[in-house]
């Protein structure tokens, strides 16, 4: 990822994203922040069920549109993260002490961002 694209997501991470629907096959445009870590890009949300996440999970393709600052529409590929220790080790990194982290690990969606 060039580092003006990791910039301005870690900068303005309100971004939105286009995914195919799980069950309608349409396209699915939603406001959602990204987080970086280590020069890696995710999406995480609240605990709870997610339409987003139940989308990238059937349809991992999807466009990330940069909105502020640089505009762009970026191809790529999410990969779900579920396993336990390497939810912890990335939600650790990416949020703040407001939040309950161990909330977040048990029941956040959570994917890396492949843009290769």
């Amino acid at each position: 990822m060039d580092e003006p694209v990791l910039d301005a997501l870690a900068r303005d991470r309100t971004i939105d994203i286009t995914t195919t629907g799980a069950k309608s096959g349409r396209p699915q445009r939603i406001e959602i922040w990204t987080w970086v870590a280590d020069g890696t890009v995710y999406l995480t949300g609240s605990p709870g069920r997610r339409d987003w996440y139940a989308n990238l999970k059937a349809n991992p393709e999807f466009t990330l549109h940069v909105k502020r600052g640089l505009q762009l529409d970026l191809p790529a590929r999410a990969r779900p993260i579920e396993d336990q220790a390497e939810r912890r080790a990335v939600l650790t990194s990416v949020l703040s002490g407001s939040y309950d982290l161990e909330a977040w690990i048990a029941g956040s969606p959570l994917v890396e961002v492949d843009f290769s």
